[in-house]
């Protein structure tokens, strides 16, 4: 999914935003409209207008791009950044994160003032406007549903990761690690084997899936095979949000 070709991180985003738009959790009425795309492997202005109003995702797409100087919210490191981590999140200072979560994501208004400061403590110590930050920390679903996560859906809303271990047509089973309680605080448990549909019938990488490759999952949507440098980016920043997350549990 990775290349030269400028809309490849627009569509490498819309499979991230796929899973919970299916779900009617994200963005605008229009899961056939992403899925169309995918399929396509091909973009427009429209497919753009569509993910500019997923109201969580777009602002942070936005915020880092501005902080690493490019001009593009969907620019193929930034979406990574986003989704699976990499080094713009690094550009993000502490101030620009606080301004983003008051004044575009409106956290300070849907949470209160008195639970916003445990997140104001966690930019201090140096948040990133990574997706498992937000899912595991502001602790809403901030799309159409606006209510507590339980540790399902937790699991299910951050960016996860398996290995393929058995293919079966369009079902493939994968070992990944599942977000647990270890006695009160949140931690990555033991691999378990999960079966996954591929839902997104693209004939780029999830259908040419082999065993042993690792994925990326989404609400329960392998979304890309990656690379053991970008697992890695993953764990690192799922990891850090985990910690952070414990502080407030």
């Amino acid at each position: 999914m990775q290349g030269d070709n400028p809309t490849d991180g627009i569509l490498r985003c819309s499979r991230y935003a796929f899973g919970p738009n299916r779900l009617h959790y994200c963005g605008p009425d229009a899961n056939a409209e992403i899925l169309a795309y995918i399929n396509n492997g091909a973009t427009d202005p429209g497919l753009e207008q569509l993910l500019s109003q997923f109201k969580t995702l777009y602002p942070y797409l936005r915020l880092i791009a501005k902080t690493s100087g490019i001009a593009d919210p969907f620019d193929g490191q930034v979406v990574e950044a986003y989704w699976i981590g990499n080094e713009l999140l690094e550009n993000v200072g502490r101030r620009q994160l606080y301004d983003h979560l008051i004044d575009e994501q409106e956290i300070k208004k849907r949470l209160g003032s008195k639970d916003f400061r445990w997140i104001e403590k966690k930019i201090a110590q140096y948040a990133m406007p990574h997706h498992s930050f937000h899912v595991l920390n502001v602790w809403m679903r901030t799309g159409h549903l606006e209510r507590p996560h339980t540790l399902g859906s937790m699991d299910a809303c951050r960016v996860s990761w398996g290995k393929v271990i058995k293919i079966d047509g369009p079902t493939i089973t994968v070992e990944t690690p599942p977000l647990v309680f270890q006695g009160e605080k949140l931690a990555l448990g033991d691999p378990i084997q999960k079966k996954l549909i591929r839902r997104l019938e693209s004939t780029l990488d999830i259908e040419q899936l082999k065993v042993g490759e690792i994925v990326s999952i989404h609400w329960d949507v392998p979304c890309e095979v990656i690379t053991p440098a970008q697992l890695q980016q993953l764990k690192k920043y799922t990891l850090k949000s985990i910690v952070l997350a414990n502080q407030t549990i």
